[in-house]
């Protein structure tokens, strides 16, 4: 009878999830990473990903959004319009000897804007005739933009799950038998919805409080289309009125380079005149400027927590 061996596999990704970050939709984005064969045993890998797989087809046919939180187990995320994996690697199938790394490359490459684009990558077990099996699972998130710029954090205001079905707008206009859309007016504005909660924990009443904070990031996506504009430029209105209510705005405008992020640090104060019973509403404006403008509308609800 012969004595099974373990097999450890490390991986250079700290907590086994790849973030491809922001990339220009039809544009692609390539990271690396490293597995580790730590083991006395040649391990054979066969990569794999989740979306690719007869068991996630299987999983597919129940929509996420009609499943209780509790039973939201699925990684696989929105997937390209074209049917093309979103993800791939190379790599795909070798060997690892005992002590030896290999090196693979991930490359994201989505066709159309999204926020949730994401897999999962697993695929290794022992090159013997042992019944064991070692699995590796990377999970791979990314996100796509059609223009260069984004903004990130606020409170999430609808679910990471998407259609795969696309309806023009022009068709829906034209099922509903409306005559065509002119030009739009600077007033018919899209603004985006930000939500940022803030709690001010006073747990004693006889101490002062540090200021409930929050954060946004405004980025900058790194592309390979020629643009005039190598930065974004952002600015938030009415910063008065949110001082008067408590409010500290820092930096309340800026300029963000290619493939960077800045972050726009929100505190909040609870003023002389607030009422604990009422949580505080205040709203201001955020444009971005890019290779187009964007404008957000940042709403801010603020209140006092007395207890744990």
């Amino acid at each position: 009878m012969g004595t099974g061996v373990a097999s450890t596999i490390t991986c250079s990704i700290e907590g086994d999830v790849l973030n491809m970050g922001y990339v220009i939709a039809r544009e692609s984005v390539s990271l690396g990473f490293k597995l580790q064969n730590n083991s006395p045993l040649p391990i054979k890998f066969s990569m794999q990903l989740d979306s690719l797989s007869s068991r996630s087809r299987d999983q597919h046919r129940l929509p996420q959004f009609l499943a209780s939180p509790d039973q939201r187990t699925e990684v696989v995320g929105t997937q390209n319009y074209s049917g093309q994996s979103v993800f791939s690697v190379v790599p795909v199938e070798g060997v690892m000897e005992p002590g030896k790394a290999q090196d693979f490359t991930v490359t994201f490459s989505p066709d159309h804007e999204s926020l949730y684009f994401s897999d999962r990558l697993q695929g290794c077990k022992p090159l013997c005739s042992c019944p064991q099996k070692v699995s590796h699972h990377i999970l791979l998130k990314g996100a796509a933009r059609e223009h260069m710029m984004f903004v990130e954090g606020g409170d999430p205001l609808d679910v990471p799950v998407e259609s795969l079905t696309v309806i023009p707008a022009f068709d829906l206009e034209h099922r509903e038998g409306r005559p065509p859309p002119g030009p739009p007016s600077p007033e018919a504005e899209e603004l985006k919805p930000i939500l940022v909660t803030l709690d001010y924990a006073q747990l004693d009443p006889d101490t002062q409080a540090p200021p409930a904070t929050r954060e946004l990031q405004v980025g900058c996506i790194r592309t390979t289309q020629l643009s005039a504009k190598k930065t974004v430029e952002f600015s938030m209105d009415n910063i008065a009125a949110l001082q008067h209510k408590g409010f500290t705005i820092e930096p309340s405008r800026g300029s963000v380079e290619r493939g960077q992020t800045k972050a726009i640090s929100i505190s909040w104060t609870p003023p002389i005149d607030f009422d604990p019973d009422h949580p505080l509403l205040a709203s201001a404006l955020l444009q971005l400027r890019g290779d187009v403008k964007e404008t957000y509308k940042v709403l801010f609800v603020a209140q006092v927590v007395t207890g744990p």
